[in-house]
């Protein structure tokens, strides 16, 4: 079967949820992807930063087989051998005291914002029901029917109501007007350090440094989502260290499953955790033995290999030399370490046509927001590879 018979079988038993570039993949390794053809790619989605190790990363591939050959489930129902390593490995990586397991990242927000209700219900004093957790416009937090019931964007939530109620909206990077939107009710300020699909949106420096001041000051958790922005992409092992600053609650995903397999988690301190008590909340996936294999190779690769500070310095090189690419197609470049979005002019067309192009000379790169190409690659990259990439993105600026 070629790449179109593919294609065609995909789109006669797939329901149409994505539109996907017109390629179809078959072998990863590093950087590299191939399609069934043989073609080969650099990979400069991660898939969207859960890749931050590359394409099949040998110690992730290690643990993740030595684990196979002899545990792979088995609820929470019962402790496991490879739980508490890796709950000790995550929370000592990231400075917490605790973390809940689960797989994808909008299972980790969902029950990250039930721990701020709860939290706000036993600890606070919130009237029963009239918790409020604010948000900000331009928002993506997952998939979920609380999650795109509070998101500004008509194509995640357009027919999907009735909407969970209790959350309020400010313009993104607004610390003034989250200090204006908070009440007595107000447990929670849910935040990206950088907005990813609204297009990689960057706020003026210091926004979390006084979002931080507000939420101490008003008794209201702070917490940062960096399933995109943590473990490395942005330069630092989470963005929110830009600022100097520490969240209340920690959401991590994506990265943490090394590009193997679904694991999140949420992070918080263990006063706040102990608002859980048994049967409050789970998952029957949750922390299996293939998810903390897995997940602690993953995190081990992201500080061995100093994948930040690789991330650091060829997202320095990458934006500044983008920067430089005289098109008059481009309006700005912006981001931080690796995570990073090329904004194309209105009159220049969709940056779709733009990422189609980009595939054609061997680059994979996605679209988002319309406008936006965003240019996210493993973390592992190289000098060498990132100037084969700017090569190639020249030619199509061209």
């Amino acid at each position: 079967m070629n790449s179109l018979d593919y294609i065609r079988m995909t789109e006669a038993h797939s329901a149409r949820n994505y539109l996907p570039l017109p390629v179809v993949l078959a072998r990863g390794e590093g950087v590299w992807v191939e399609d069934v053809e043989g073609r080969r790619y650099l990979d400069m989605l991660s898939s969207y930063s859960a890749l931050n190790q590359g394409h099949r990363h040998p110690r992730v591939l290690a643990a993740m087989q030595e684990q196979m050959g002899r545990l792979c489930l088995t609820s929470r129902a019962f402790h496991h051998d490879a739980f508490g390593p890796f709950c000790r490995a995550v929370t000592e990586a990231c400075g917490f005291d605790q973390v809940l397991l689960m797989n994808t990242g909008a299972e980790a927000v969902e029950t990250a914002i039930k721990l701020c209700r709860r939290w706000g219900y036993t600890k606070k004093g919130v009237p029963d029901g009239k918790a409020e957790i604010i948000v900000c416009d331009g928002n993506f937090h997952g998939r979920t029917t609380t999650i795109v019931g509070f998101s500004s964007e008509k194509l995640y939530n357009d027919g999907f109501g009735p909407f969970t109620p209790g959350f309020k909206m400010i313009p993104y990077g607004d610390a003034e007007a989250l200090e204006k939107a908070v009440t007595p009710n107000t447990v929670a300020f849910l935040v990206e350090p950088i907005q990813g699909e609204a297009g990689i949106r960057v706020p003026k420096e210091g926004f979390l440094r006084v979002c931080r001041e507000v939420c101490t000051q008003q008794n209201v958790l702070l917490m940062t989502d960096e399933i995109q922005t943590g473990l490395g992409r942005t330069g630092r092992l989470f963005c929110y260290e830009y600022d100097g600053v520490k969240p209340d609650v920690l959401i991590v995903g994506k990265a943490l499953g090394g590009g193997c397999f679904p694991v999140s988690g949420t992070l918080a301190s263990k006063e706040l955790m102990s608002v859980f008590t048994p049967g409050n909340h789970g998952s029957t996936f949750g922390g299996n033995p293939l998810a903390c294999a897995v997940g602690r190779a993953a995190i081990e690769v992201i500080i061995d290999e100093k994948l930040p500070e690789n991330s650091y310095r060829m997202g320095e090189y990458l934006r500044s030399e983008l920067a430089k690419l005289q098109s008059a197609h481009v309006a700005e470049v912006r981001g931080k370490g690796l995570f990073i979005g090329m904004e194309i002019r209105p009159e220049s067309g969709p940056a779709r046509g733009f990422c189609e192009e980009l595939m054609e000379l061997g680059i994979l790169a996605k679209e988002t927001h319309g406008t936006v190409i965003r240019f996210a690659p493993p973390l592992t990259i190289t000098k060498s590879e990132v100037d084969w990439a700017l090569d190639r993105i020249a030619q199509v600026l061209k």
